[in-house]
């Protein structure tokens, strides 16, 4: 909506007026042409706040529930990645050989090198 009202904020600008054949109060040709386009940017503003705090407060709610997020992750050896990756074996043959996405091999491979360190 934020990009909306610059764009017609910019035709306005250039001379430009519009009316809106749904929505009968964004008229830029009316006496009330600033009045309308500062209202409508208000309302974006507080939607965009709004919006980000109704998603802040569902995933809050879910996690409250037990419930996790995201992908489930991939159940393979990880013993077995961290062998191949220290024989030499680059992430890609060992994805490809474990049928894992390089991403995956590349964690399991962090992981085993934050625990060796420990």
């Amino acid at each position: 909506m934020f990009e909306t009202l610059q764009h017609l904020q910019r035709l306005t600008e250039y001379g430009v007026g519009y009316r809106s054949f749904t929505e009968q109060y964004l008229d830029s040709c009316g006496l009330f042409r600033d009045a309308v386009i500062s209202i409508l940017a208000s309302v974006a503003k507080q939607e965009r706040v709004r919006l980000s705090e109704r998603t802040v407060a569902g995933l809050e709610r879910a996690k409250a529930k037990g419930r996790v997020g995201g992908r489930p992750r991939v159940v393979c050896d990880r013993e077995r990645v961290i062998v191949l990756h220290r024989g030499g074996s680059s992430l890609g043959k060992i994805a490809a050989e474990l049928k894992l996405s390089k991403t995956s091999v590349s964690r399991m491979v962090a992981e085993g090198a934050q625990t060796a360190i420990m």
